[in-house]
């Protein structure tokens, strides 16, 4: 993004360029894949989505996407269903956004998640490898690669990946897998991939367990106090409009340039990385007469403190976060209070409201 002569900020993505563009998309019926999803379809893109099946409570299902685009229902560690659909469909860009990404989970189901989240990636890079179709790819990780070291620094894209627990480790070995294929198959750039780190994602629409903004929402509509695991938890919280426009923008940029390729932390600016007790005091501010309480459940082991340096991706794209945290949590609040029949519509004038922010 960059300053316009008028002053305004103007989105450094080329949004016509998705126009009739045949992109898959793993992992396509979660919060992310859906909001991503619309954003495409309503600009032009020709999609089609891979994905386990959704929940009934789903946004996905709410607003009934799946009418819009090619939806199938298959697991990522299906090799042999993945290469059926993705050969069938013959895209140009691929967005790999499949993962089991709850870490409490991880803990509970290690085996899955590494299966979902290592072998899934090889099995999207196979389907890649062993077509000719594909100019652009995209593997979508997480701020949690990095070996965690408890301190007041923001990583870099540069700094050691051994993430701690199950979930952050099957991450860090997503990215290493997508880095051993690039440098042993697509050396040549016919394939231009990078990966995207971002940090913690949030917005209307997720219904996700253990997951802070869900937890604040079903307490609220519930008229009971949120309770907050880890109040002091500290976390670089942005709007998903602000992931997903900057993943589109690495997209295009390295579909027609190769030298756009990259590993990038995307996250918010410093002075909006916060502790999870105050978004939740933004979140009650916003939501209006609701209270919090701290309360631990002694669960397994978490980060405490995790930041992120975003200033690769501030060069290399001239790229900048728009919405604060404040703003965030509003367009969360608001969305979450959306009449259940005008979702969709709800989606619809947010992405406009960010994209003419």
């Amino acid at each position: 993004m960059q300053n316009g002569k008028d002053g305004k900020i103007k989105i450094m993505v080329n949004l016509e360029f998705f126009k009739d563009k045949k992109i898959f998309i793993t992992g396509h019926t979660g919060f992310k894949g859906t909001w991503l999803c619309k954003i495409l379809i309503d600009i032009g893109a020709i999609v089609k989505g891979y994905a386990l099946k959704p929940e009934e409570d789903s946004l996905f299902k709410k607003i009934n996407l799946a009418r819009k685009m090619d939806s199938v229902y298959g697991d990522i560690r299906n090799l042999e269903n993945l290469k059926k659909e993705f050969n069938e469909f013959n895209p140009e860009i691929v967005i790999h956004l499949a993962a089991q990404p709850i870490v409490r989970k991880a803990y509970e189901m290690p085996v899955y998640t590494y299966e979902t989240n290592v072998i899934g990636t090889v099995n999207i890079l196979e389907c890649i490898r062993t077509s000719n179709c594909v100019k652009s790819f995209l593997n979508v990780t997480t701020d949690k690669v990095y070996e965690n070291k408890e301190t007041d620094c923001a990583y870099r894209e540069t700094d050691r990946l051994n993430g701690y627990d199950p979930y952050s480790n099957s991450k860090s070995c997503s990215e290493l897998v997508t880095d051993s294929y690039k440098k042993s198959y697509f050396s040549d750039n016919r394939v231009r991939i990078s990966t995207a780190r971002a940090g913690n994602v949030i917005g209307g629409g997720d219904i996700a367990q253990d997951r802070i903004i869900p937890d604040c929402v079903k307490f609220a509509k519930e008229n009971k106090d949120i309770i907050i695991r880890n109040p002091n938890s500290v976390r670089p919280y942005q709007h998903v409009l602000e992931a997903l426009f900057a993943y589109l923008m690495i997209v295009e940029k390295q579909y027609s340039d190769e030298r756009y390729i990259g590993n990038y932390n995307i996250g918010p600016n410093e002075e909006n990385i916060v502790r999870t007790e105050v978004l939740v005091e933004l979140f009650c501010n916003k939501w209006k007469n609701i209270n919090y309480i701290n309360q631990t459940d002694n669960g397994p082991f978490e980060s405490n403190y995790l930041k992120l340096n975003c200033e690769e991706i501030k060069k290399r794209f001239n790229w900048n976060p728009i919405w604060n945290i404040e703003k965030t949590v509003e367009k969360i609040v608001e969305f979450e209070k959306c009449n259940k029949e005008k979702l969709e519509e709800c989606m619809q004038k947010q992405i406009r409201e960010y994209l003419n922010q």
